[in-house]
């Protein structure tokens, strides 16, 4: 059986939940994902796990607070001037605590997601670029499907 490498490319049923126990992504139940190892669909602690797993392989890795996508950063939560959004989006687009908001990376060539947290009477919103579960020990049960 093929054994997962730094490079494979991996057929797989994932769910991945905080310490709350609720799903932040699962597959199981529907289309297995596909991705390759090193693209930066997995943090890196996560990939690390799985190299050497073995095709066919039903695991449970428990990952520590922080450990899977790092510590909260508190510079990562920043006010952006209802103009700036305007000139990055849609200028009628509402904002409300909670939403998941995409903005493209300087190069233009990909994005990052902010998540709204408050929104000031000037339009201003304040956003929480840290990832969801940063700070957080996180739960990755995996099913490696096929491994290329």
């Amino acid at each position: 059986m093929p054994h997962v490498q730094p490079a494979s490319f991996l057929t797989l049923h994932y769910r991945l939940s905080g310490p709350d126990g609720r799903d932040f992504i699962n597959t199981f139940g529907a289309q297995p994902a596909t991705l390759s190892l090193g693209s930066g669909e997995l943090s890196p602690a996560i990939e690390q796990r799985l190299i050497g797993l073995e095709e066919g392989t039903h695991t449970v890795i428990e990952l520590a607070a922080g450990e899977a996508f790092g510590e909260r950063q508190p510079e990562m939560v920043q006010w952006v001037a209802r103009k700036l959004l305007d000139e990055l989006g849609d200028p009628h687009e509402q904002y409300a605590a909670g939403d998941v908001v995409q903005f493209p990376t300087p190069d233009g060539l990909g994005s990052y997601a902010g998540a709204v947290r408050e929104v000031r009477a000037d339009g201003a919103v304040l956003f929480d670029f840290n990832h969801p579960l940063a700070g957080q020990p996180v739960r990755f049960e995996v099913q490696i499907i096929g491994v290329l």
